[in-house]
């Protein structure tokens, strides 16, 4: 028996369940979409999937909306898989443990995979059911949302018909989406360079633990720390004071993840122990000092570590803990068009340690394509100053705002008609797959909505159950209006 059977809706909570079993990480998507392809046999649906594992499922209108307009429902299928230190699941094989406490579905230990389940839950329950008036419909359900929105700049637009598209990809019930941000990913990457390391030598591994993190779009107005940037303070203290080897450095796991951790092995003089863990016990009053109403539990460790052979090059060291320290993070600018919405902001979400080199990924969003470029700009300066190389991963573009829409006017008829109270718009500063299929399928008239999801990104993420409901009634009731 599933933990969820006695939750209503029934259907979305049963497929919901479901799709926690099944593996998806970002560029893993392959069991769930043969699962997508599986469901549409099983209830005699076509169903498109194209190489980069996108998922078109389409159903006919009911009696009665035959000749409807066609209405695109969105989602997509993989996840952000970020866990606990403590954690011992295998994201490629092992099922999401989460509980249920009273109003939520918490994952304690691991990302819970709501943002964007649920979107394919309800889509499903929808498509299954004999009983749900609707118009035409194509469900599409893209890949790799988390990290790049690689589905959705590959979807090729000419296999859907619809030109009015809901979107279930936004985490606040009540309020709808009608444009959010842009965004870029920019890689940053020295090329290692070696030297021995002195026999006088002590080694320890310095690691910043206890941070929240979130998601770095939705969340980045919370001034939460970063582990990386936390680091690479302390390095530049260290190595200003004390003659410092870097053996390794890596932090973060995902770039739309404000990192929680990061860690760096190092070598240090003996006569100089002493002295550091009293820099230590320094650091970690400024950064409680600093964080401690939203980060308290922020630490800064220094522990023994084992021995090695070599370490980074004294020039490369200094590169890599100077262009750390200088790349811009956080919010940059406000809006002008929005009150109170972030303009421009950056995540440097991920450090990655190789064998022969080390990456550094930089997230960016923002409303305008300038103010994207201001950043990517800026981005490049630091890697061409500090000898490093410049890459941009991927790019996306803004959904921008619309003056008139469709989809529009039902979502808020379908709201007032069902909670009697106007439903709220907004633009976001995270970004949805709506700007690229701008692009990709045309002049697409959008609205994007979806139940309360709290931490999403992070360990502890948690949907909300009476929300769930009350979207998946708002999303039925626009179906209704759909005729």
């Amino acid at each position: 028996m599933g933990k969820l059977n006695n939750l209503e809706p029934k259907r979305v909570f049963y497929y919901f369940e479901e799709i926690t079993k099944i593996p998806r990480c970002s560029l893993k998507e392959d069991k769930i979409a043969s699962f997508l392809e599986e469901f549409a046999n099983k209830y005699n649906l076509e169903c498109i999937r194209d190489e980069h594992d996108n998922i078109i499922i389409k159903k006919q209108g009911t009696k009665g909306y035959e000749n409807s307009e066609t209405l695109i429902i969105q989602g997509h299928m993989d996840m952000v898989c970020e866990k606990t230190p403590e954690s011992e699941i295998n994201f490629d094989t092992d099922p999401i443990d989460f509980v249920v406490e009273g109003n939520k579905i918490i994952a304690h230990e691991t990302t819970l995979g709501a943002d964007n389940g649920i979107a394919v839950a309800m889509a499903l329950a929808i498509l299954e059911s004999d009983e749900i008036s609707h118009p035409p419909l194509e469900v599409l359900i893209t890949s790799n949302e988390e990290n790049g929105m690689s589905g959705a700049r590959n979807l090729d637009g000419s296999m859907l018909k619809g030109k009015r598209l809901l979107n279930i990809d936004s985490e606040s019930e009540g309020v709808a989406c009608i444009a959010c941000a842009g965004g870029e990913r920019d890689y940053i990457t020295f090329k290692k360079e070696f030297k021995e390391i002195k026999e006088d030598r002590e080694f320890f591994e310095l690691t910043i633990t206890g941070l929240k993190g979130g998601h770095s779009g939705q969340e980045i107005t919370k001034g939460l720390a970063n582990a990386n940037k936390l680091l690479a303070r302390s390095l530049y203290r260290f190595i200003s004071e004390f003659d410092i080897d870097l053996i390794e450095i890596e932090g973060g796991a995902k770039p739309n993840a404000i990192p929680r951790y990061s860690r760096a092995t190092i070598a240090i003089d003996e006569k100089d122990k002493l002295d550091i863990q009293k820099l230590v016990i320094e650091l970690n009053r400024e950064f409680v000092r600093e964080l401690g109403k939203i980060d308290p539990d922020v630490r800064l460790n220094f522990e023994n570590s084992k021995e090695e052979k070599k370490a980074l090059k004294d020039e490369l060291k200094e590169n890599i803990i100077y262009l750390l320290n200088i790349l811009p993070n956080g919010v940059q600018t406000m809006s002008h068009n929005v009150e109170g919405l972030v303009g421009s902001s950056v995540n440097v979400g991920v450090i990655e340690n190789y064998e022969n080199e080390i990456k550094i990924l930089s997230n960016s969003r923002s409303e305008l394509s300038s103010l994207k470029q201001e950043i990517a700009d800026r981005n490049k300066i630091c890697a061409e100053l500090c000898g490093a190389e410049f890459t941009v991963q991927s790019s996306y573009p803004a959904w921008e705002f619309k003056d008139e829409s469709e989809i529009r006017n039902i979502t808020m008829k379908s709201y007032k008609d069902l909670f009697k109270e106007e439903l709220k718009l907004e633009a976001i500063h995270a970004g949805l797959e709506c700007g690229l299929f701008k692009e990709t399928i045309g002049d697409i008239d959008m609205i994007s909505i979806g139940p309360n999801i709290t931490g999403p990104h992070a360990p502890g993420e948690a949907l909300e159950i009476e929300s769930t409901k009350n979207v998946y009634e708002l999303v039925l009731e626009i179906l209704k209006n759909c005729k």
